[in-house]
């Protein structure tokens, strides 16, 4: 089976499935271009805990996380199976690096793994966890996160992290859907497209030193820690692909790379 790389992708607003945008197209035509995973591992910056958590359900449910949004939203659901022996199998993993772990028994899909799953593989017929995020930590811990898993991509296991590439939450609203980003937004996206297409690993972990306008984009680490774990999965040397950029509401990036 061939290796599959692992996925970084921005998820954006929670009405990603409500517009017709460049990101909402790409991710609808991104599960066609990948070999079918025999079982996906999505980490979301929407589930976060203080240790390494895998969800170990036999059936997934949705979680609608998220306020004020249309109604047609709250009727969505992304009901695939679960995957409790890939589950083990992480725990396995992350174990033998040296991560405490956990388990949560009934966790669904947050809205970070859900709606990416809704348009890469809307028949919902693979087997999908979940695994969480330590907000607490930084970059290099969720980087040695993902190269603890990355032994799963020669499984047929897609390691898909969903978070945004740039997240500040104060500036949703200020901008309309397809609003032109604002210059702190653009440079920090060029900033990281540059530095992931340079395979700059160093300069990636240590983003907030190095990155313009890091803490404007990023006040706090969450959204951007999966793609850490993405790109640890990505192997020893992970040479990173750029797959999509554009922007949503102005100040929200949507940028998606592989990592192999």
């Amino acid at each position: 089976m061939a290796s599959l790389p692992a996925i970084f992708v921005s998820h954006g607003a929670p009405d990603l499935l409500l517009h017709e945008t460049p990101s909402r197209a790409f991710l609808k035509q991104l599960g066609q271009h990948l070999e079918p995973p025999r079982a996906i591992l999505i980490i979301s910056a929407h589930w976060l805990t203080q240790v390494p958590t895998v969800s170990t359900a036999a059936q997934v449910t949705t979680i609608h996380d998220f306020w004020g949004f249309p109604a047609e939203l709250y009727a969505m659901h992304y009901i695939a199976p679960g995957a409790p022996e890939l589950a083990t199998q992480v725990k396995t993993l992350l174990a033998t690096a040296g991560f405490e772990t956990a388990t949560h028994p009934s966790r669904g899909l947050d809205h970070g793994a859900w709606e990416p799953l809704v348009l890469m593989y809307p028949e919902a017929g693979i087997p999908v966890m979940q695994l969480s995020l330590q907000p607490a930590q930084g970059t290099h811990y969720h980087y040695r996160l993902g190269q603890a898993i990355a032994p799963l991509r020669q499984a047929g296991v897609l390691i898909l992290a969903s978070g945004s590439a740039t997240h500040n939450l104060r500036a949703f609203g200020a901008y309309s859907l397809n609003a032109k980003p604002p210059d702190w937004a653009k440079q920090f996206d060029d900033w990281l497209a540059t530095a992931i297409a340079q395979n700059d690993v160093d300069a990636l972990l240590d983003y907030r030193s190095q990155a313009p306008y890091a803490v404007q984009n990023h006040p706090s680490d969450e959204h951007l820690l999966p793609l850490f774990v993405a790109l640890g999965a990505g192997g020893e040397a992970p040479r990173g692909t750029e797959l999509h950029r554009s922007f949503t509401y102005g100040a929200f990036s949507m940028a998606a790379y592989a990592f192999s």
